[in-house]
């Protein structure tokens, strides 16, 4: 009941609003916000239905799937692409002024003595980093996952996991090479550090898994210090537009060749990868446990890698009913290969590690010690406990399974 309300007023505000508002200045919604809304909300709906059981899923899919389809035939986005793949992902993701951009659809503007934020300490200060389960779902520059690319070089060291990989992967994490003299990482500490530096190193910004995220990170902000970051924020962009629509016709199982070259292909051509051919799929046994087709294996791949870090992540594994099974991996709390040379190299560094149990090797574990080794999660934990003071306003409300 409510979800058909919520289809209702999306629908109504995609056929009131106007296509064009202020020339595209931040904070002016349009047509073409209400359908990236509608295609997002949608996608959510039909996938949570489809796998946790449901009524009418189809019927939201085609409805995410018609919503995406309408931007890209009718909207003029376009992907920022200047030709150059080494740059060109990053480059929405480091902006303070996004109006010119041609792949955003709607964003915040910040300005510092207005309303600054400090997102830069979030992903650079705060200590986290990427997981080696996101690092190994980078495909190699063949077009095929690690476990299947002669192109693979391993991951003894940081520098090899980053050998014959996508772009987007060195465009997101730092590679030490790009750490240099002139690095803003390196402007006001008086002398040149090696990067990564982990927890418990003396100096430098440091983090849990070595794998320090960059893609949000922006060289003026961090010269001007906390509370006074301008990085501009993507609210809607093509590129979720593009994944939404290659998804839903995929869970539909109606999904050509012509719409994943208008769609994923899209994306793996501005960072110079190979097309996904739906005649030659890879079948990643990383992914057997999914229990989906290769090919939605390979549409949620792509979703993740590009949407790394824009906050959809949570969500999407809830949806697939996957949240448990994939956070539950010990590649999803692991980080670098903890070996000797790791240990010599990295002196200083207050780590812990695991060895993984599919592969035999060893490296590090950020949960171990904590509250959350071991993993405890099950069934409830896919959705939120109702709040006390909602059930005292409404006790027939009942609370949710688990809970």
């Amino acid at each position: 009941k409510v979800m058909e309300l919520v289809l209702q007023d999306i629908d109504f505000a995609c056929e009131n609003m106007p296509e064009n508002w202020n020339n595209g200045s931040p904070g002016y919604m349009n047509r073409w916000s209400a359908l990236a809304l509608k295609s997002r909300i949608c996608l959510f709906e039909g996938t949570w239905r489809k796998y946790h059981g449901g009524t009418n899923a189809d019927k939201w899919l085609d409805e995410a799937a018609k919503a995406a389809r309408e931007i890209i035939d009718h909207g003029g986005f376009s992907l920022y692409n200047t030709g150059d793949p080494i740059t060109d992902y990053r480059f929405s993701y480091h902006q303070k002024d996004l109006k010119a951009n041609p792949e955003v659809i709607y964003w915040k503007k910040y300005v510092d003595g207005m309303n600054p934020h400090d997102a830069h300490n979030y992903w650079v200060n705060a200590q986290g980093g990427m997981t080696r389960s996101a690092i190994d779902d980078y495909l190699c520059t063949d077009g095929l996952p690690i476990s299947l690319s002669a192109l693979y070089m391993g991951d003894d060291d940081i520098e090899s996991v980053f050998m014959n990989r996508d772009p987007r992967l060195r465009q997101t994490v730092l590679h030490p090479d790009d750490a240099g003299p002139n690095h803003p990482l390196n402007f006001n500490k008086g002398d040149v550090l090696p990067y990564p530096r982990l927890n418990g190193m003396s100096g430098g910004i440091r983090n849990y898994t070595g794998y320090q995220v960059i893609k949000f990170y922006r060289d003026e902000d961090m010269i001007a210090g906390a509370n006074h970051n301008e990085l501009a924020s993507i609210i809607f962009g093509y590129n979720e537009v593009l994944l939404n629509y290659a998804e839903a016709k995929t869970e539909l199982g109606i999904i050509t060749q012509s719409d994943l070259d208008i769609s994923i292909n899209k994306l793996r051509e501005r960072v110079g990868m190979p097309y996904l051919n739906l005649n030659n799929v890879p079948d990643d046994p990383l992914h057997n446990d999914m229990n989906v087709s290769d090919l939605l294996v390979e549409v949620r791949r792509e979703r993740r890698v590009e949407l790394f870090g824009d906050g959809f992540r949570y969500d999407d594994l809830r949806r697939w009913k996957l949240f448990i099974t994939e956070c539950s991996k010990p590649a999803s709390y692991q980080g670098l290969r903890w070996n000797d040379a790791a240990i010599s190299r990295y002196t200083g560094a207050n780590v812990n590690s695991s060895i993984d149990p599919n592969n035999g090797k060893t490296y590090i574990n950020v949960f171990k010690g904590t509250a959350f080794d071991p993993i405890k999660l099950n069934d409830k934990d896919y959705l939120w406990p109702i709040p006390t003071f909602v059930l005292t306003d409404n006790p027939n409300l009942g609370q949710n399974p688990g809970w």
